[in-house]
């Protein structure tokens, strides 16, 4: 955990000052922040919040990089699309079925359903966005051929929907992979087939399905074993904070990853709103250390959330 006293000459703080200038009681609000962040486990997450977001207070919003996105999802057709799930992922028929139809990774595929809803068959979006691969009702599912509410609930009908969506994409920006998931998050009218400035949360959805698939690719980042692959469990992670904004979540991320050595932090967007940062561990003894890490700053996280 970063603590207020391991920021060297606490610059973070400074900088919060300067992006508080002119806002009425922030700065005694900061003062406050960093005095209780030595006895309160809360106090301590949010001057860490606030640290990772000097940014976003200062008026500026960290942005994904669009060529280098571009580029990881071309090496990845082209490289890795044909490697194997690191993990024995939910519903594998589905995806693999789906995969081979359509002709598409069958790793892509588990890493969309990974980040819209991980593989919760029965999740609903504020915007009405339904099943596991989060297909909006009823617009795009009556043009995918879906005409009850009820067939995107079943896990199988729902993943071929959405790969079927997302070939149709592919196919539209020619193979661009990068646009084509841009579109998926935000409908292909706003995304442009070739030049043109992609809207900044396109991007960055761009990016949060990389990041799911570096996970289903290579799971915790640990050896694979060569026995068969261990189960998916969604459920083995601890909670740690709840953001209502997704580059709050991965600042955060960022900036508490590396005081917890070798234990792996995520973060999820949650189906009915805000992202969800947790601790993932895949054994009882990993959880231990994670809560050693954890409680020695003060507070417990909870097990689930």
């Amino acid at each position: 955990m970063i603590l207020p006293e391991r920021i060297p000459g606490l610059v973070c703080l400074a900088r919060l000052r300067g992006a508080a200038h002119g806002l009425p009681g922030m700065h005694q609000a900061l003062d406050g922040y960093a005095h209780r962040a030595s006895k309160g486990s809360m106090a301590k997450l949010l001057l860490i919040a606030l640290c990772a977001t000097t940014q976003l207070m200062a008026g500026t919003r960290p942005q994904a990089d669009d060529p280098v996105l571009d580029r990881q999802w071309q090496s990845y057709l082209s490289t890795d699309s044909r490697s194997p799930p690191a993990l024995d992922f939910p519903y594998a028929s589905c995806f693999s079925a789906a995969a081979a139809e359509h002709d598409l990774p069958e790793t892509l595929l588990l890493a969309v359903a990974r980040g819209e809803s991980d593989f919760q068959p029965d999740a609903r979006s504020s915007a009405n966005a339904y099943g596991l691969m989060q297909i909006l009702w009823p617009g795009t599912a009556r043009q995918l051929g879906i005409q009850r509410l009820s067939q995107l609930l079943d896990p199988c009908t729902n993943v071929e929907a959405g790969t079927r969506y997302l070939r149709e994409l592919l196919d539209r920006y020619r193979g661009n992979l990068h646009r084509a998931l841009a579109a998926y998050n935000y409908g292909p009218s706003r995304i442009p087939v070739s030049g043109g400035q992609l809207p900044e949360g396109a991007i960055w959805y761009s990016g949060y399905i990389k990041r799911h698939l570096d996970y289903v690719l290579h799971g915790n980042g640990k050896k694979r074993s060569r026995s068969k692959p261990s189960a998916y469990q969604s459920g083995d992670r601890l909670f740690i904070i709840h953001f209502t904004r997704p580059y709050r979540a991965a600042a955060f991320v960022d900036s508490l990853q590396p005081e917890l050595q070798d234990i792996r932090l995520d973060w999820f967007r949650r189906p009915e709103g805000g992202y969800d940062v947790f601790m993932l561990y895949t054994s009882e003894a990993e959880l231990e250390q994670g809560r050693q890490l954890l409680t020695a700053t003060g507070f417990t996280p909870d097990r689930k959330r």
